[in-house]
């Protein structure tokens, strides 16, 4: 079962359904589907690795496998762009193991429904409790059920950003010694 986080539409889990195996046999999660129509029609596919750290690299292979099975199945009717990307550092959280990952980073999270007279939280992540994502807000935590949720994405934060580096960093993502040392010319100080 599909939670509507990740597809919301009927489209987007049917597409879900075809792309889900295809992302997974190459190693990665999807994160969120989105068929949008407008003047033209997008196929927007999210994805990552379950550790984090999705390189551009793998969004070509995962672009290639995705098309291959969609021109197979066929299963838009009109002509569209494929566009596979990786969830970015304000990423959506779009599952339940999400918001236990990013415990203490801030978040906005919006629900189908009222809970006690609003719509929108805003605050740090706390965990999860059960089928319930925990939220930091200015009256305290709350706990709000995972299926009463209707979006949810990272606030882009100093903090997060930092973060977000030193993963990449750790992860060998980013090598430094590909950067040259900052060297300064002493010798222009003070000259006309």
């Amino acid at each position: 079962m599909t939670n509507d986080l990740i597809a919301k539409a009927a489209i987007d889990r049917r597409m879900a359904e075809i792309i889900t195996p295809v992302i997974e046999d190459l190693g990665f999660e999807l994160v969120r589907v989105r068929l949008m129509s407008g003047k033209t029609t997008t196929l927007q596919i999210m994805c990552d690795k379950p550790d984090g750290g999705i390189e551009v690299d793998h969004l070509s292979d995962i672009t290639q496998a995705i098309g291959a099975v969609l021109d197979v199945e066929d299963p838009i009717v009109e002509e569209y762009t494929l566009e596979v990307s990786s969830p970015g550092i304000d990423r959506p959280l779009t599952r339940l193991k999400d918001f236990d990952m990013f415990e203490g980073y801030e978040a906005k999270i919006e629900t189908e429904e009222l809970i006690d007279g609003r719509r929108r939280f805003k605050g740090a992540l706390a965990g999860v409790e059960d089928d319930e994502v925990l939220i930091n807000v200015e009256e305290g935590t709350i706990g709000l059920k995972f299926d009463w949720l209707s979006d949810a994405k990272l606030v882009l934060t100093d903090d997060l950003i930092k973060e977000m580096l030193r993963q990449r960093k750790a992860s060998g993502a980013i090598d430094e010694t590909q950067f040259d040392e900052i060297q300064t010319d002493e010798s222009a100080e003070g000259e006309d």
